[in-house]
């Protein structure tokens, strides 16, 4: 089978395609005709193995997995003795941060995963675009007590998490404004924002307005930057560690002082989060943002692009040529 394939971390150079042989299926997985993937944050964090902090989980010297890819959603064409929960001819995806070895034609996966059935009259490029950013997304949410009628910033609205974190507080009731390029700012409208910011030409953290939680969906600003944003008892999250890795030592120092405190959204249970995003795809009432589309054959563009932070929402992977 065709695979998207390396042997060491680097740059999107060190990916190739090559054929390996198709993975057989143990008693308690399924094999996976895969149509596609995303292009994320946690694949580039997992092809270079920075910040180094991943390689505890990856590979400490080089890559435990060579073939790459962290979420997939595609077609059951096999499953093992013991799977009762899923059949050849089912629609599924899945999401594991840790690689899933999905950049391939086919994979193999234990049904003790996050992965679940497609909704029906859902994509598979939308399906698999609601995975990783919606999971990190839920676990800014989940860190935090929220109530309907709070207010919200979130920085980078155009980003997978940004865009999923919009709609998620939208749907719980809150008021969002939400940062953006100039060009996208319609598209954080659309997704539920009540007000955008041009991040180029305004900074958000000089905003007159006061809220109940500042959500750093891409990780460039600070808690003592955005401090002057929150009410007395708001919360300050960040998708990144911060500089000097500070954001999980300030989350450990505020929770043990009155007033403004930062909360470390350390992701959790995958398969609870996948269950909440099928649900809110079943109803309709969560679309992912989708930027482009790439073939296998164009992985290191896809990979370069993601890693120019010019993105907007997802990209998508496509392993099975889509129909033009």
């Amino acid at each position: 089978m065709k695979a998207v394939t390396r042997s060491h971390y680097g740059s999107p150079e060190v990916l190739s395609i090559k054929e390996i042989d198709k993975p057989s299926v143990g008693d308690e997985e399924i094999l996976v005709k895969v149509h596609c993937t995303t292009v994320n944050r946690t694949d580039c964090s997992n092809l270079t193995g920075k910040p180094y902090v991943v390689r505890l989980f990856t590979g400490i010297t080089g890559p435990m997995k060579t073939v790459p890819g962290t979420d997939f959603a595609g077609e059951v064409v096999a499953v093992g003795k013991e799977v009762n929960n899923f059949k050849p001819g089912d629609r599924v995806f899945g999401f594991d941060d840790n690689g899933l070895s999905s950049m391939a034609e086919f994979m193999k996966v234990s049904v003790k995963k996050a992965v679940r059935h497609i909704p029906n009259d859902i994509s598979f490029q939308d399906a698999v675009a609601s995975a990783e950013g919606a999971h990190y997304a839920i676990n800014f949410i989940n860190k935090v007590k929220i109530r309907s009628g709070e207010k919200a910033m979130v920085n980078g609205g155009t980003g997978a998490i940004g865009s999923a974190l919009i709609q998620l507080l939208k749907y719980n009731g809150l008021k969002v404004v939400a940062t953006g390029p100039a060009d996208h700012l319609e598209k954080l409208n659309a997704l539920g924002a009540e007000r955008v910011i041009d991040y180029k030409t305004q900074d958000f953290t000089q905003d007159d307005e006061k809220f109940d939680y500042v959500f750093d969906s891409v990780g460039k600003s600070t808690f003592g930057n955005c401090k002057r944003l929150l009410v007395n008892d708001g919360i300050y999250i960040s998708s990144e560690l911060g500089p000097y890795s500070q954001n999980p030592f300030l989350a450990i120092s505020t929770t043990f002082s009155e007033g403004k405190k930062v909360r470390f959204p350390l992701p959790q249970n995958t398969p609870e989060s996948l269950r909440i995003i099928s649900e809110l795809l079943e109803s309709r009432n969560y679309r992912p943002l989708i930027d482009r589309n790439y073939s296998i054959e164009q992985v290191k563009n896809a990979f370069n692009y993601v890693m120019s932070g010019e993105k907007i929402g997802n990209i998508i992977l496509n392993i099975i040529k889509t129909p033009d």
